[in-house]
């Protein structure tokens, strides 16, 4: 099984500040990744070669353009093998969409824990992603992404079932932004 999955958003915002918000990835002053999930961090400034995580997903910056877009080639877990990445695409002087790309072949165990585990938890942390670009860019969100219940389950199960993410790794507490 492929998997390809696209987040996408159009922001009212130039693609050079778009941009600027994925070259903050990782950084002491990241605008874009979400709190209260496993931090995204590199093993040095954003480039290519450089490995980063966040939680138990591992991978490498095989392509970087400042200001215009970044992929990571998965590194782990086992039985992750893919890329993501997130690429500003002009749409004009002050419009410009944020996408984030997905290609996985999951093997082994994670062919069936994609689709029950990891997606869930990866749709809801790009959702609110994209609600932290467009908070930044344009100082409100039209429609912010909720978490279901599942998502809360599995937030609540992972902390509880995985003491091994325990530490920077471990999710926070996540409070949903439509409560």
């Amino acid at each position: 099984m492929a998997v390809l999955n696209i987040h996408e958003r159009t922001l009212a915002a130039a693609p050079r500040d778009v941009g600027a918000l994925i070259d903050s990835l990782g950084g002491a002053d990241d605008r874009l990744w979400p709190p209260g999930w496993p931090p995204m961090r590199f093993q040095g400034p954003l480039a290519v070669g450089v490995p980063g995580r966040h939680g138990p997903v591992r991978y490498v910056v095989t392509h970087y353009v400042p200001g215009h877009a970044v992929r990571f080639r998965f590194t782990g877990p086992r039985g992750f093998e893919g890329f993501h990445e997130l690429a500003v695409e002009p749409l004009g002087e002050r419009r410009a969409v944020l996408r984030h790309t997905l290609v996985l072949r999951p093997r082994g165990v994670r062919w069936p824990a994609w689709p029950l585990f990891f997606r869930p938890l990866h749709d809801a942390v790009f959702r609110q992603l994209l609600d932290r670009a467009e908070h930044a860019l344009t100082g409100r969100v039209a429609r912010p992404a909720g978490h279901g219940a599942y998502v809360r389950l599995l937030r609540a199960l992972t902390v509880r079932l995985a003491p091994g993410l325990a530490g920077e790794w471990a999710p926070a507490p996540y409070t949903d932004p439509k409560e």
